[in-house]
């Protein structure tokens, strides 16, 4: 499986055999959205928390007394069914929202969408970024080239443009990048599932040192 090298002024520069296993991978819509789930739960925080009825103050003397009255039974005004009072089966922050995900099973969701996001044609292989300093300018510029290769001219556009994999760090690239609300930059041996999915292309540098990183994930 050959796919077309490009550099940062959009010219083809060669090509690149990309593995079976990875790029030829048959797609499993319910693995992927199984794993991105659970990836997801995984990231919750679980900040919401509400008070029980022994939490909230007050309520310790009963409102009224238990007959003669004509009125309901009540043994507390902090009763969940009382103004004021606490909640039941609220949101607590004690609730553990994290998922098991084993290990083959994130390499392969990862796979299978890569493979996906392939044959969609949005993925772009380019042979390295030459970027000697730290310049916004420079990575507009080049990303305004890349706009020019058939297939990727929406990569300047503002939501969700592209995710740029390096093979390794590199802050040059990675602070030129930053500051666009629409890019992320992160090396390979890192790439998730949810990296993937949240941006439509992904432009991968230097992709022989890449994809190595990648099989070894």
């Amino acid at each position: 499986m050959e796919h077309i090298i490009y550099n940062q002024k959009g010219e083809k520069t060669g090509n690149i055999t990309l593995p079976e296993a990875i790029f030829g991978a048959k797609w499993n819509a319910d693995l992927v959205h199984q794993v991105s789930q659970s990836m997801l739960s995984n990231k919750r925080q679980g900040s919401a928390h509400t008070k029980t009825r022994g939490e909230v103050s007050g309520g310790g003397k009963k409102p009224w007394k238990q007959k003669g009255t004509g009125r309901a039974r009540h043994g507390s005004s902090r009763s969940p069914i009382w103004v004021g009072g606490g909640v039941a089966h609220g949101p607590r922050n004690d609730k553990n929202y994290g998922r098991k995900i084993n290990r083959s099973m994130k390499r392969q969701a990862l796979y299978t969408l890569l493979a996906k996001k392939l044959k969609e044609g949005e993925i772009l292989f380019l042979n390295g970024f030459v970027m000697p300093e730290i310049k916004t300018k420079v990575g507009k510029e080049i990303l305004s080239t890349l706009a020019t290769i058939k297939g990727f001219e929406s990569i300047t556009k503002k939501n969700n443009a592209a995710h740029i994999i390096i093979p390794a760090k590199d802050v040059n690239v990675e602070k030129s990048f930053r500051n666009f609300g629409n890019l992320s930059v992160g090396q390979a041996k890192e790439l998730g599932l949810l990296d993937v999915l949240t941006y439509k292309y992904l432009i991968v540098a230097n992709p022989e040192e890449s994809v190595k990183q990648l099989t070894r994930s």
